[in-house]
C-alpha cells in the first residue's frame, strides 16, 4: 500500500474501541496524554494479554510438559495451545513447523548455528540486505570470521528500496542463503518476499526472512511467501516481551542439529551411550521457556486476529498518509525511505538538529519518538546520517495524535535551530 494513499476500508478499525483495551494509553507524560509513536520498538499491550499473564500466575503457575500433577498439565496445554495459534497467524502446514525462542534475535541465531553450522563451508555465500537490522547481519558476520563464508550485501537505491536487478546479479553457483528483512524496521519499506524467494530456490539457495516488523501490520503466510525460515517477537505483535517464534520448514528443523543443550531438549541421555534428542520443536527448546510469555502470545495472537490485520494495516496507512503530509510541510526536515509500498513507520531527520535533542524535547510535550541508528547502522550510513528520528504507528493511534506530534514537532524545531 502507497506511503500517501490509505484504502478505502480503513475506516473498518473502529480505533476508539482499541483504543479502550489498552490502559496504558491513559497515563500522562509530564502532564500531556501520552502519545505513543514508538511501536516499531515495542507496541502496548492490550488488557487481554494483561489479564491472561495474570490468570497465569494466578491459577497456572507450574514447569510443563513432565509434570503429572494438574498445574503442570494445564499450563502444559495452554503453552502448547499457543503454539497452535502461531501456526495458524502463520499459515504454517504443521505446529512441530513452530519454535518458541526469546525473540527474532535469538530465532535468527538459531539459524544460524544451527543450520549454518552443519551446511555452510568456506567460500559459501551468504546474500544479507544492507536493510537488515544488525541481529540479521552479525551473527552471518561471527559465523563468517569462524567458517570463511562470504557475505554479500543486496544494495538498497534512494528510496530505500532493494535492488532487485542487482539482487538476481548476485547469485552464484556458491549462494546457500539470502538473509532478507520482511518490512524494514528503520525505513518502513515492505520488501517482495515471495519474489525474494522465488529467486532464491530457483539458485537452489534457501530464504531467511526476518518478520518482526511484518506481523504487526500485514496477514503473513509463510507458505505462499515460500519462506523457508520466518521469525518474529511477541512484544511487536502487541504480546508481551521475552517470547519469539521461529517458524522453519519441519524438513530443515528436522535436519538441523540443536543449538543449546540441557533439559527439554533431550530423549535420553548417557554418558555411555550419548545423548539422544526430542523431536523437533523441542529439540530447540532448550530449559524451562518462557511460559507464561508464551501463553499470553497466543493471547496478543487472538487480540489481533479478532482485531483484524487488513483493517489495522489500512488504518496505519492512513496515519503514515498524514504524517508524512504533515512533516513535510516542515522546512529543512529531510524524510529517509520514500518506498512507495511502506508500513507505518516515518524516519526523518532535520537540519541543523540532532535526532536525540529533537527526541528529548519531544519526550517533554507526552509524545515517544525513537531516536537513533535503530540497529541499522549500514543502512543509514548509506544515506549520510548516524541517527533518525523514527514515528512509528499502531492500531490505537489517532489522527489527531498525529497532527499534535506534528504540531509539537514543529515546536521543537523551533526551539533547537
Amino acid at each position: 500500500m502507497s506511503d500517501l494513499a490509505a484504502p478505502a476500508e480503513a475506516t473498518a478499525l473502529d480505533v476508539a474501541r482499541v483504543r479502550r483495551d489498552f490502559p496504558i494509553l491513559d497515563r500522562e507524560v509530564h502532564g500531556k496524554p501520552l502519545i505513543y509513536l514508538d511501536n516499531a520498538a515495542t507496541s502496548q499491550t492490550p488488557i487481554q494479554v494483561i489479564d491472561c499473564l495474570d490468570d497465569y500466575y494466578r491459577r497456572l503457575n507450574a514447569n510443563i510438559h513432565r509434570g503429572l500433577h494438574t498445574l503442570a498439565d494445564e499450563a502444559t496445554a495452554a503453552f502448547e495451545g499457543s503454539r497452535d495459534k502461531v501456526r495458524d497467524f502463520l499459515g504454517a502446514a504443521d505446529r512441530r513447523e513452530i519454535v518458541f525462542t526469546r525473540g527474532t534475535t535469538e530465532a535468527i541465531n538459531l539459524v544460524v548455528n544451527g543450520w549454518g553450522r552443519a551446511h555452510l563451508r568456506a567460500g559459501d555465500e551468504v546474500l544479507v540486505s544492507r536493510m537488515e537490522h544488525h541481529s540479521n547481519i552479525v551473527p552471518w558476520q561471527l559465523l563468517a570470521e569462524e567458517l570463511g563464508i562470504v557475505i554479500r550485501v543486496i544494495p538498497v537505491d534512494e528510496r530505500g528500496v532493494l535492488d532487485l536487478a542487482a539482487y538476481r546479479a548476485l547469485f552464484s553457483e556458491r549462494t546457500k542463503l539470502v538473509a532478507v528483512t520482511h518490512v524494514s524496521n528503520a525505513f518502513g519499506t515492505i520488501n517482495p518476499v515471495r519474489e525474494l524467494a522465488e529467486e532464491a530456490h530457483r539458485h537452489g539457495a534457501l530464504i531467511l526472512v526476518d518478520g518482526a516488523q511484518a506481523t504487526p501490520h500485514q496477514v503473513v503466510d509463510v507458505q505462499a511467501l515460500g519462506a523457508d525460515f520466518y521469525a518474529f517477537s511477541g512484544h511487536k505483535v502487541y504480546g508481551p516481551t521475552g517470547i519469539g517464534v521461529l517458524y522453519g520448514r519441519l524438513e530443515l528443523l528436522e535436519a538441523m542439529r540443536p543449538w543449546q543443550g540441557g533439559g527439554e531438549m533431550i530423549a535420553t541421555v548417557s554418558f555411555e551411550a550419548g545423548t539422544t534428542y526430542a523431536p523437533v520443536p523441542h529439540k530447540f527448546e532448550a530449559g524451562t521457556p518462557a511460559i507464561a510469555e508464551g501463553v499470553a502470545l497466543g493471547a496478543a495472537l487472538d487480540w489481533v486476529t479478532a482485531t483484524g490485520l487488513d483493517a489495522i494495516g489500512a488504518w496505519e496507512a492512513q496515519l503514515l498518509a498524514r504524517a508524512t503530509q504533515g512533516v513535510s510541510r516542515i522546512d529543512g526536515l529531510r524524510l529517509l525511505g520514500t518506498a512507495p509500498d511502506k508500513a507505518g513507520v516515518l524516519s526523518f531527520v532535520v537540519e541543523g538538529a540532532h535526532a536525540q535533542d529533537i527526541g528529548l524535547l519531544i519526550d517533554q510535550l507526552g509524545v515517544a519518538i525513537r531516536t537513533g541508528h535503530h540497529c541499522a547502522q549500514p543502512l543509514l550510513a548509506q544515506f549520510g546520517v548516524d541517527a533518525t528520528c523514527r514515528a512509528s504507528f499502531a492500531a490505537y493511534n489517532t489522527l489527531d495524535e498525529v497532527d499534535t506530534f506534528v504540531a509539537a514537532l514543529e515546536r521543537v524545531i523551533g526551539m533547537v535551530r
